[in-house]
């Protein structure tokens, strides 16, 4: 950042003042950072967005008087602005938190229920790291009420009626990180019942993922499951990291099985995305059809280029529909990716190439 570059303005919403106090401290470590206000409730934090202007918000799930989803969702109706939520590591936490993050919420951190003062010390870099994609965050509208409910009689009716694909030796590869659950959402949502098996790196902290998945397999034609060391990749069926774990994909005679592993994180990351897509380069190849997806950072991008070469069909979520262009960019910068295309499109341009041969390009073989 540039000594004539403005701070990043962020409001601090949380109704503990010991939590206020730490993020204030924490964000103002940062010279490209300056929090220029708090609130212990969203009623406060209304007025204080109204005469303060902030760029980013940082709101806690959990508040008396009014919670945070709710603040959310009006906030997101009426003025659209990046928030990164705040919230326990507990299941009810993370199925608040991934309900924001339906609604428009950019990304969130957790905090420790024990030792909070250590717990958010430990994650100074991850917060102010998050605060800055905020702020560079693609915010969109709060979709429609149908996008995040439970009732999933009307999502799986509206798949359509598709040839029926043959999957038994294909590998659909997906990995993500901020905003990625939605998109991941977005994508299984739209693939048919036979569609090939699907693997996921979703940077997801372990709390997450199980009900991230569970989430999914609701609305989507297809199961959606958290991936469990030894299992067979099978059609129809979605695999999701566990979250602070690696997840790779082998061959074992005429089948993909999946291992989850505790190794070191990669790209500061575990899940990571090029572990998976590394491992797919290996075992899999041509038969293999891979996206890089929102997200910070460039976790995935090596990944996507190994697959890439090893034969597979490579794709990148386009600029304008991903939140934070960061991995998808890097694999379009390296030519890791074959092109970038619109989220909305990317579960068509997936299953077309299911099954064929990525092209030979000079900067593949030279």
């Amino acid at each position: 950042m540039t000594s004539t570059a403005k701070p990043i303005r962020v409001l601090v919403v949380d109704d503990s003042a010991l939590v206020r106090q730490l993020l204030t401290a924490l964000l103002n470590e940062d010279p490209g950072i300056e929090v220029v206000g708090t609130a212990s409730d969203p009623y406060r934090a209304r007025e204080q967005i109204k005469r303060l202007s902030p760029d980013v918000l940082t709101l806690d799930v959990e508040m008396p008087r009014m919670d945070g989803l709710t603040f959310l969702r009006n906030l997101m109706r009426l003025h659209p602005m990046p928030v990164v939520m705040v919230s326990s590591l507990t299941e009810k936490g993370a199925e608040a938190t991934l309900d924001a993050l339906a609604v428009g919420a950019v990304d969130f951190v957790t905090k420790p229920r024990l030792d909070v003062q250590d717990g958010l010390t430990s994650l100074a870099e991850e917060i102010r790291a998050k605060v800055h994609a905020a702020a560079a965050a693609r915010i969109f509208r709060t979709p429609s009420p149908s996008a995040t409910t439970t009732d999933t009689s009307r999502v799986r009716m509206s798949v359509p009626v598709r040839r029926h694909l043959r999957t038994t030796d294909r590998v659909i590869a997906l990995g993500a990180s901020t905003g990625g659950t939605e998109a991941i959402r977005e994508v299984l949502c739209q693939l048919p019942p036979d569609a090939p098996g699907v693997v996921i790196a979703q940077h997801i902290p372990a709390a997450f993922s199980g009900p991230f998945a569970r989430r999914v397999d609701k609305l989507a034609a297809i199961t959606v499951k958290e991936a469990e060391h030894g299992e067979t990749v099978l059609p129809g069926h979605a695999y999701v990291a566990p979250g602070g774990r690696h997840l790779r994909v082998a061959r074992s005679g005429g089948r993909y099985v999946l291992h989850i592993g505790d190794d070191d994180p990669v790209n500061h990351h575990r899940p990571s995305v090029d572990v998976l897509f590394a491992s797919l380069a290996e075992s899999a190849g041509p038969n293999v059809v891979a996206a890089l997806l929102t997200g910070m950072g460039a976790d995935g991008a090596r990944g996507l280029h190994a697959l890439r070469e090893a034969g597979a069909r490579t794709f990148a979520q386009d600029q304008a529909s991903s939140v934070v262009w960061g991995m998808p960019g890097e694999a379009m910068r390296i030519g890791a990716a074959e092109r970038a295309v619109p989220l909305s499109e990317l579960a068509g341009v997936l299953l077309a190439h299911v099954g064929a041969a990525a092209p030979e390009t000079e900067s593949l073989r030279g």
